[in-house]
């Protein structure tokens, strides 16, 4: 569907009409859908969001990345972004997403986790988070804290790895709406 190069395949599009034929189909409410993806289905998260701006509600964006030069509609969105910081593309892609972002005035809700914290202390950091009230939240995992010690795995890999068990985010995204 999208590749490194961020060239959509026909099956881009394909997805998008085929979440609005299914809102139709089923009588789903098209204000409140929502998407989420990590790595390249983070990509193909981003992706709709700015091609089909009035699709998703919000978005849980895992490890991803796209072109900050296509990313003004971003903007208008409510995302919740999550990322390690020892992941050097996808961080340095969502910095730059999240810069573009906040030139349009759009205000963005940053911290700091530590990706070995506890259920608790998680909770606690997006309660923390939300206190911002921003319509774009980005959390960014300290170096060092999503590799287990001893594992071979990336910090790329490992980031959704915590980053789907932190209680509050689902939550969240699936209280937006458009």
């Amino acid at each position: 569907m999208i590749d490194d190069t961020y060239k959509p395949s026909p099956l881009f599009d394909a997805t998008a009409h085929l979440v609005q034929e299914l809102t139709k189909k089923y009588d789903l409410d098209e204000k409140r859908l929502y998407a989420t993806g990590q790595s390249m289905g983070a990509m193909m998260t981003l992706g709709p969001n700015i091609k089909y701006p009035d699709l998703f509600g919000a978005s849980f964006v895992v490890a991803g990345q796209w072109p900050s030069d296509q990313a003004k509609p971003l903007a208008k969105k409510k995302l919740w972004i999550v990322v390690s910081q020892d992941d050097d593309k996808s961080y340095s892609g969502e910095n730059a997403i999240t810069k573009v972002v906040k030139e349009q005035g759009t205000a963005v809700g940053t911290a700091v986790w530590n990706g070995r914290s506890t259920t608790a202390q998680f909770a606690a950091d997006v309660r923390s988070l939300k206190a911002q009230k921003a319509p774009v939240n980005y959390a960014s995992f300290k170096s060092g804290t999503v590799v287990p010690a001893g594992s071979t795995t990336s910090a790329h890999m490992a980031t959704w790895q915590v980053a789907y068990m932190i209680p509050g985010i689902r939550e969240w995204v699936m209280d937006q709406s458009l």
